[in-house]
């Protein structure tokens, strides 16, 4: 009894009513995980779209399509490179490796579901795209399993 009274009290101090405080860290402990890998995530799709539209992903082109400096570019291509994600060879342009390449296809599938989801939602397309791009990092498989049996749904 006197362990219960314990349990509800954290919870209360926790401010989330009937919620432990271990799933609740848990929650925040997968969110910051996602904000980590969603950098990663937003390099390597790019680099894929530019890839399979134009031939080539350049720093240049990276850093426009991202609204960053090229020298941001060129470091975070510099992890990416360590991770295993892209290779690169002096005066070309940058290579997604097949790690990167499933990465890509991965948060492409993810982002066109979520749009998709979105629209089927009423949501106009301007903005749905928009949301996609923080939606996509942070939706579980579950979440999303659900957006696509909606999206599926309402065709």
């Amino acid at each position: 009894m006197r362990q219960d009274a314990a349990k509800a009290r954290r919870r209360r101090s926790a401010g989330v009513p009937g919620r432990e405080p271990r799933a609740q860290a848990a929650d925040h402990h997968r969110a910051r995980q996602a904000r980590r890998s969603e950098l990663t995530e937003d390099y390597v799709e790019i680099i894929a779209d530019l890839i399979d539209s134009v031939s080539e992903a350049r720093v240049v082109d990276i850093a426009e399509r991202l609204g960053v400096s090229h020298v941001t570019v060129s470091k975070t291509v510099e992890r990416l490179q360590r991770e295993g994600l892209v290779s690169t060879r002096p005066y070309r342009s940058i290579f997604l490796t097949d790690a990167g390449r499933a990465r890509a296809e991965a948060v492409r599938r993810r982002h066109k579901l979520v749009i998709e989801f979105l629209l089927r939602i009423g949501v106009s397309e301007a903005t749905a795209r928009a949301d996609a791009e923080g939606i996509e990092h942070h939706v579980s498989e579950e979440t999303l399993a659900a957006f696509e049996r909606i999206a599926r749904a309402r065709r």
